[in-house]
């Protein structure tokens, strides 16, 4: 893979933890929401340790897209009927808010920060897209109908919302990163109470902060039932036009792209970790047919945590752990969610209230559709008899051809061919 957002750029450098240390407040995991947390508890004076297993920002940050916008592929209309007007205006307005505070950030962060409107579009649902503008209008933004945008795809109709936001994810993070309390390659085995345990030492705290993507701790919190993962493919693009905008197909199958300078990002072909999907045919397939004259310059993937009902799970990690928080399930819309989480994350750690906490809650209720789904599948694919199993929960490893790795269809662990791991929640390499 050659992923964009590290090409011409000078990565920074954190040692290792070789000695048992204490501190206050301990954040795992070195993505854009750890990192928030970290600059967040920093300016509030508290004693903290930001601890990454291998190097801050090459997880799943470096494969984002980076977009900033309220716009999710969750209808606002859908999420009305399911959690009421109330909860949805302030999930609206957290989203919203995070837009501007990130637009704060990047006035003494250089990274490429561009106004951009945000636009959701339908090919053959104009209705559907009405009452999404009147929905989010509803909640007090004001979206925007059209059925004309600057797309070489014929659509029925589309949603508009102004003011939304596109940057370069590594610029912000290397340069938010470089005063702050961090160790790399100190990988976080488990923890024990409010401490963090690696194979050297043991970091005492009085609160942990847990942004790994997938939380990796089992025993509490239900994540391996709550959550699954998902994989989408990114090509980037010259000889294209300029779109001035960040659009997304609302269809199942549907492709969402922005532009970052010359270069067009057309995203889709996605499935779930472990599963078959379009891939990268699918979004050179797409590019063929509206862009002809498109050059491939780098493609990567990248995978995303989904929740039950599409709202991130941000908070206590558990009844049981009550002095543990965690941010998950930020479904495709990682970066503008990280912003937010940072925000409820460090006010609880800190003892402060959170207008926007029981939004996010991971305590709230886990009864719904998706979650039999996942049982289904985690059940079928954990009595599919192989020896090449998952270091996570055990499950059947699927060998993925177009990435050269182990995928696991359960929750999403990868490994490299060779079983080294790639990504969480497992916590271990395999044998090959």
């Amino acid at each position: 893979m050659d992923f964009l957002w590290t090409k011409d750029i000078e990565p920074v450098s954190f040692p290792a933890i070789n000695s048992d240390i204490e501190t206050d407040v301990i954040v795992i995991g070195g993505g854009m929401a750890g990192i928030l947390c970290a600059m967040k508890l920093q300016k509030a004076g508290a004693d903290y340790v930001l601890l990454e297993g291998r190097k801050i920002g090459h997880g799943i940050t470096k494969g984002t897209t980076a977009v900033l916008t309220a716009q999710h592929d969750t209808l606002y209309q859908d999420m009305i009927k399911k959690f009421g007007m109330e909860k949805l205006r302030l999930y609206l307005e957290a989203n919203l808010e995070a837009v501007e505070k990130f637009r704060n950030l990047s006035k003494d962060i250089d990274c490429d920060f561009e106004e951009k409107p945000s636009i959701m579009y339908s090919t053959d649902n104009r209705s559907l897209m009405e009452r999404e503008a009147e929905a989010v209008k509803s909640l007090g933004f004001d979206a925007q109908f059209t059925t004309d945008i600057n797309l070489p795809v014929k659509i029925a109709g589309a949603v508009i919302y102004p003011g939304m936001a596109q940057f370069h994810p590594l610029k912000f993070l290397y340069s938010a990163a470089k005063n702050l309390n961090i160790f790399e390659n100190t990988f976080v085995k488990k923890i024990d109470g409010t401490d963090a345990i690696t194979d050297r030492v043991r970091i005492r705290g009085k609160k942990i902060i847990i942004a790994t993507h997938f939380p990796f701790v089992n025993s509490h919190g239900l994540y391996f039932m709550k959550l699954y993962q998902k994989r989408s493919y990114v090509i980037a693009y010259e000889n294209t036009q300029p779109l001035n905008m960040t659009v997304e197909d609302i269809a199942e199958n549907g492709f969402y792209m922005r532009n970052y300078k010359d270069l067009l990002l057309i995203g889709g072909g996605d499935h779930r970790t472990g599963k078959q999907g379009g891939g990268y045919n699918a979004v050179s397939d797409f590019a063929k047919k509206y862009f002809p004259d498109a050059k491939e310059k780098y493609r990567w993937s990248n995978q995303d945590c989904v929740s039950l009902d599409g709202i991130p799970y941000i908070g206590q990690y558990s009844p049981a752990l009550p002095n543990v928080y965690t941010a998950c399930g930020f479904n495709l819309w990682g970066m503008t969610t990280s912003v937010y989480a940072a925000e409820i994350l460090t006010d609880l750690a800190m003892g402060r209230e959170n207008r926007y906490s029981e939004v996010f809650s991971a305590s709230r209720s886990i009864i719904t559709t998706q979650l039999f789904s996942n049982i289904g599948n985690t059940f079928i694919d954990f009595c599919i008899p192989t020896t090449k199993r998952c270091s996570h929960l055990g499950c059947a490893l699927k060998w993925n051809p177009l990435e050269h790795s182990w995928d696991c269809p359960c929750h999403g662990s990868r490994y490299a061919e060779s079983g080294e791991l790639i990504d969480n929640p497992a916590m271990k390499d395999i044998n090959i």
